[in-house]
C-alpha cells in the first residue's frame, strides 16, 4: 500500500493506538507488574527473531507465508518467553508475588544483554561455530540469559531499600551498586548503542580492520561504554536529573525514537546525506519524536490508566511511562515490522533501505 517512510508511520501510529487500548485494559498494579513483566520476557527473543533470524531463519519457517509466518514465529517467541520468565520468576523473583523489583530489574538487565549480544557482538562467537538456525536461536537465548545474571550477581545492590515492605534479604545480591543506578546505568549503555548505530558505526568504519568480529564488538563495547559513563555522569552529576526520572523520561523515549527511524521506517531518511552529518540528523530526529511520543503518551496517561503521581516516592508516572514504551509498544512494534511485514502496509518490492 505504501512506500517508506509513509508505511512506517501508519504502522506505527496504529500500533501506539493498540498499545494504549491494551493498557487500558489493567489496573495501573496489575499493568506494571505481571503485564509488563510477562511482555518484557519475550523482548529478548523477539530481538533474536528480528536481529539473528531476520538473516538465516529456521527452514520451516522461511518456507512459511505470511500470516501463518508471523504467527509461527510469534508461538515461538511466547513459548521462549514462558519458559524464560517462569525461570526467572523462581530463581531470580523467588517465586514471591507482588514481583519483587529484583525481577523487574533482571529483565531488564536480559533486554540489554541481548542487544550486546546480537547487534554489538553479532552473536560471536555462536553464530560462525552453530549451522543450525535453531540451535543458534537457543543458545543465544541461554547465554544472554547467563550473562545477565552474572551481571546482575555483580552489579546490583537493594539494601537501600532494607527498610522497606519490598525488600526481601534473600533476593538481594548485594553488588556494587545501587539497583536503580545500575539499571539507569545499563539503560544509558542501551541508548548509546543505538546512538553509534545511528551514526553507521562511524567512524569505526574508517578503520577496515575493525569491522570484524570479535575486534568491532569489543571496539563498540567500549566506545558505547564510554559515552554511557559520560551521558550518564552529564545527567546526574551536572544536571541533577533523578535517576528513575532520566531514564523514564530521556533515555527510554530515545530508544523508542530510535527504534522507529531504524526499524519503522527502515533507515528510509537522509539518505542523501554521508556520515557524520547522516547520523547527527537521525540521533535529532529520534530524541524529538520519542520525547515527542513520550509526552503524548504521558498526557493519556490519566485517561488510560488513571491520576497518577511523578517523582519521589513512587515514580508511578514514570514507571507506567516506562513500561508502556519499553514493555508494551516496542515489542509490539518489533512483532508487526520483522514478524508479520507490516501487515501488508509495505508496498512490495518496497527498498528496505535506500540505495
Amino acid at each position: 500500500m505504501f512506500n517508506q517512510p509513509v508505511a512506517g508511520i501508519v504502522a506505527t501510529v496504529l500500533i501506539m493506538a493498540l498499545s494504549l487500548g491494551f493498557i487500558s485494559l489493567f489496573s495501573f498494579e496489575l499493568f506494571t507488574g505481571w503485564v509488563s513483566y510477562s511482555l518484557m520476557c519475550i523482548i529478548p527473543t523477539s530481538i533474536m527473531v528480528g536481529v539473528v533470524w531476520g538473516r538465516n531463519p529456521p527452514e520451516f519457517i522461511a518456507k512459511l507465508e505470511p500470516p501463518t509466518k508471523g504467527l509461527c514465529l510469534l508461538a515461538v517467541t511466547f513459548l521462549s518467553g514462558l519458559i524464560a520468565g517462569s525461570i526467572m520468576f523462581y530463581v531470580v523473583g523467588g517465586g514471591l508475588t507482588p514481583l519483587a523489583p529484583m525481577l523487574i530489574h533482571f529483565t531488564i538487565v536480559t533486554i540489554g544483554t541481548m542487544f550486546w549480544l546480537t547487534i554489538i557482538m553479532g552473536a560471536w562467537p555462536i553464530l560462525p561455530n552453530i549451522k543450525s538456525p535453531v540451535l543458534a536461536g537457543l543458545v543465544i537465548l541461554v547465554v544472554a540469559h547467563v550473562i545477565s545474571f552474572a551481571l546482575f550477581q555483580l552489579f546490583y545492590s537493594y539494601e537501600f531499600l532494607a527498610e522497606t515492605p519490598i525488600y526481601v534479604a534473600r533476593l538481594d545480591p548485594r553488588g556494587l551498586f545501587n539497583a536503580w543506578e545500575a539499571t539507569v546505568f545499563y539503560v544509558s549503555f542501551i541508548t548509546m548503542m543505538f546512538v553509534i548505530l545511528h551514526l553507521d558505526l562511524w567512524p569505526l568504519t574508517k578503520a577496515p580492520a575493525l569491522m570484524k568480529q570479535p575486534m568491532l564488538g569489543l571496539v563498540f563495547t567500549i566506545v558505547t561504554l564510554c559515552l554511557s559513563v559520560i551521558i550518564y555522569y552529564l545527567a546526574l552529576s551536572v544536571f541533577k536529573l533523578n535517576v528513575v526520572t532520566f531514564m523514564a523520561t530521556v533515555l527510554i523515549p530515545f530508544v523508542f525514537g530510535s527504534v522507529i527511524i531504524l526499524n519503522m521506517l527502515q533507515d528510509s531518511l537522509f539518505s542523501k546525506f554521508t556520515q557524520p552529518l547522516k547520523g547527527i540528523l537521525k540521533i535529532s530526529l529520534a530524541l524529538i519524536v520519542g520525547l515527542g511520543l513520550a509526552k503524548i503518551f504521558f498526557a493519556l496517561s490519566a485517561l488510560v490508566t488513571r491520576e497518577l503521581g511523578m517523582g519521589p516516592p513512587s515514580f508511578e508516572r514514570e514507571i507506567w511511562l516506562a513500561s508502556a514504551l519499553l514493555s508494551v509498544t516496542f515489542p509490539f512494534l518489533l512483532v508487526f515490522a520483522d514478524y508479520f511485514q507490516f501487515g501488508g502496509l509495505l508496498k512490495k518490492n518496497s527498498p528496505a533501505k535506500p540505495e
